[in-house]
């Protein structure tokens, strides 16, 4: 299979799996994304645009689920208070500046935009600045991963298109069997429970 005319070709389909992914998370598969950017295999501006609008979109559906359904889903999960207390104490201490720079703290961006939306703040003020940082975030990474593509480039010639598509590809298979487990590992939870609740 000729897998970079094959992403010549469906190049589209990795940009909506982009925006899709960015949307949840998405540094990794962005960083990869930009190294076959650098090889010519994918549109670097395109790329940007898709996980600029994948990170905004997403970031902001988690602040209106924190905003209208946050204290009751924290009662169903208590386990997620711990976190969602971490960011709203970043949140207070230095406002703005936290949703310019939650997407880059490891460990807090996921429950970063949920939290935001318990914490109270004006909904326009978290759109504008949730919009920067979106861009900012996705310049770096895409950035980064361009960059990097380009000065394999340079050291391996054409090997360089090679590890873009192998690098991409370990991804995606990685992305399944990550997926594959937590279902595995959510049906054998389900069946715990229930054969605990079924012995007296």
């Amino acid at each position: 299979m000729d897998v970079p005319r094959l992403i010549h070709e469906h190049g589209s389909l990795f940009y909506l799996f982009t925006f899709a992914w960015t949307f949840i998370e998405g540094e990794t598969f962005v960083l990869f994304a930009g190294f076959a950017a650098a090889q010519g295999l994918l549109s670097a501006p395109l790329l940007l645009l898709a996980a600029w609008l994948g990170s905004f979109a997403g970031d902001q559906c988690y602040f209106w689920i924190g905003r209208r359904f946050g204290l009751r889903l924290l009662k169903r999960r208590p386990l997620w208070s711990a976190r969602v207390d971490s960011a709203l104490g970043w949140v207070k201490r230095y406002d703005k500046w936290f949703i310019l720079s939650f997407r880059f703290i490891y460990g807090v961006r996921n429950f970063s935009s949920f939290a935001l939306g318990i914490s109270g703040i004006d909904w326009r003020r978290f759109l504008i600045f949730n919009f920067t940082a979106a861009f900012l975030w996705a310049a770096s990474f895409i950035g980064a991963g361009y960059f990097c593509g380009r000065a394999a480039e340079r050291m391996l010639g054409e090997l360089a298109e090679k590890l873009s598509v192998i690098l991409l590809g370990i991804f995606l298979v990685t992305v399944v069997a990550v997926f594959v487990t937590q279902r595995v590992r959510s049906r054998m939870r389900r069946q715990r429970q229930a054969t605990e609740a079924a012995t007296p």
